[in-house]
């Protein structure tokens, strides 16, 4: 595939001046300024500057692997998702191996997004139109802003990956999240999309089996607590009702053992290749 496919945009959001490179000489990047915004206004900003149908974030202590947009643009093509995505490394500051991030999800996967499934932008591609309808990254979503556009499309759209390895990705304390609130942020971000229409439906149409009918119960019922400790009453009132229509729906699943698993335990994700530290880092607020 052609080089000239492809258009880069870099936003440089540091405050200070890039260090002199030879790609900044190529005629496909573009690189623009911004002024210390946060990383959702950056990666908006360049996003309405671009001109594709699929968009690709990458942060600058992150880097794709070769070939992966040519893999990449290939299954967005033929699968016609909102969300393509490949497998992905992760390594720690020091530039050691933690693990390889390999998601399987297809279709629609919004109870499993909502769970603490997690498929980094920087390992995908995502559809340009999808994006500014559901109104890109949200300005007031900090510290888990990947995890909070991932629910908003999978809300909306489809999914689709391949095994192929195409990204690489530093994790843990020295880069710019801040993992003594991201928790918190993480939970705040939920209860802005249970807040949203169709809600209820798309997890319902989601759940493939009574685990994922048990993640649905278990969902509503942690915002019920959540709401409740945060004194909205009338909140925790809707989401019980929820969690109540939920078990009304699918009396078939209250006999079978994963679906009482799914509501008593927190969530492990398979996407992850062993149970490494980073497994344990990135779903330490799954709930």
């Amino acid at each position: 595939m052609p080089i000239n496919t492809h258009e880069i945009i870099v936003v440089n959001d540091g405050g200070r001046p890039l260090l002199s490179a030879d790609w900044q000489h190529s005629a496909n990047v573009r690189i623009i300024e911004t002024n210390q915004r946060e990383r959702s206004v950056a990666r908006n900003t360049g996003a309405a500057l671009s001109r594709g149908s699929y968009l690709h974030f990458l942060d600058e202590d992150d880097w794709l692997l070769p070939d992966a947009l040519r893999s990449l643009r290939a299954l967005a093509e033929r699968s016609e998702a909102a969300w393509v995505y490949g497998a992905a490394q992760l390594f720690d500051r020091q530039g050691r191996l933690l693990t390889l991030l390999q998601p399987t999800l297809h279709g629609n996967c919004f109870t499993q997004v909502m769970a603490g499934e997690w498929i980094p932008p920087g390992a995908s591609l995502i559809s340009t139109e999808l994006f500014f309808k559901i109104g890109g990254y949200q300005h007031d979503i900090l510290f888990s802003e990947d995890v909070d556009l991932s629910r908003r499309i999978a809300l909306e759209g489809e999914f689709e990956g391949i095994s192929d390895q195409v990204a690489c990705f530093e994790m843990g304390p020295g880069g710019t999240t801040d993992y003594k609130n991201i928790e918190k942020r993480y939970l705040w971000g939920r209860e802005q999309i249970l807040n949203l229409p169709n809600v209820f439906n798309r997890l319902q149409d989601s759940a493939s089996s009574s685990y994922w009918y048990g993640r649905i119960v278990r969902l509503y019922l942690t915002s019920v607590l959540w709401n409740l400790e945060h004194r909205k009453i009338s909140v925790a009132v809707n989401r019980a009702f929820y969690s109540l229509l939920s078990l009304i729906r699918s009396p078939q699943q209250l006999v079978k053992r994963n679906f009482w698993a799914a509501i008593l335990k927190y969530y492990q994700s398979p996407s992850f290749h062993d149970g490494s530290p980073a497994s344990r880092e990135v779903h330490m607020h799954s709930q």
